[in-house]
């Protein structure tokens, strides 16, 4: 499948198999990984076979079970760092979807293992996404409206809609949808609402905006 087909049937999986993802997978994710480090200088980490971080109460109370693969997302603090770590996680999120893998974003529920992977000193870990075979694809969930979340009306340009459309099936924290995308001449502007991982999410917005409207980063104001 390519990147928009992932995008349409990609949903968050919480619960997964023992099925062992295959070394050319993992191959395949790290060589994608290393590119997107290297694009945006983050320290995103796949971390494999750590059952740990996903075994305490939080993780059950998030009803997450199976996990022993996951990303996590790490790079230096410093302005723009949260977008930018929701962008590349959803980048790395989507090509996983075209491996075949399930993925989920998760903010609170699991525990630190600091010694699966590296912080290196003025970097954080932001973030981790639970990576592996789901039981299930997961499954749609409700979405706000194009106009509850845009500028968009009739008279809109297509790339506009389908930009809208696309940012409308970016996963955000406890499906808040807290962003608002504005049309401005030829110029989009995209704004977090006042919430929790809300510029994480925009991070997400901005990237499936991108792929469905087919416009590059120079359409942001």
């Amino acid at each position: 499948m390519d990147l928009l087909e992932a995008m349409q049937q990609r949903h968050s999986v919480r619960r997964y198999t023992d099925r062992p993802i295959e070394q050319e997978k993992i191959d395949a994710l790290e060589k994608f990984i290393d590119a997107c480090n290297s694009e945006s200088g983050l320290h995103i980490q796949l971390v494999k076979d750590e059952p740990k971080a996903f075994d305490g109460a939080m993780a059950h109370y998030g009803n997450f079970s199976g996990v022993r693969n996951y990303i996590a997302v790490i790079g230096k603090k410093g302005a723009g760092f949260e977008e930018k770590c929701g962008y590349y996680g959803e980048k790395i999120v989507l090509y996983a979807q075209t491996l075949g893998l399930n993925t989920c974003w998760v903010a609170l529920t699991f525990k630190k293992i600091p010694s699966a992977y590296e912080v290196g000193k003025g970097e954080k870990l932001e973030i981790v996404i639970s990576l592996g075979y789901g039981e299930t694809q997961g499954k749609e969930r409700k979405t706000r409206t194009a106009q509850e979340v845009s500028n968009l009306t009739d008279t809109s340009p297509e790339w506009f809609r389908k930009g809208v459309e696309a940012a409308l099936l970016a996963p955000t924290a406890t499906n808040q949808q807290k962003f608002f995308l504005s049309l401005e001449g030829e110029k989009v502007r995209a704004k977090a609402g006042f919430s929790y991982y809300t510029k994480v999410d925009l991070g997400i917005v901005r990237y499936h905006f991108e792929l469905g409207s087919g416009k590059d980063a120079g359409i942001w104001k």
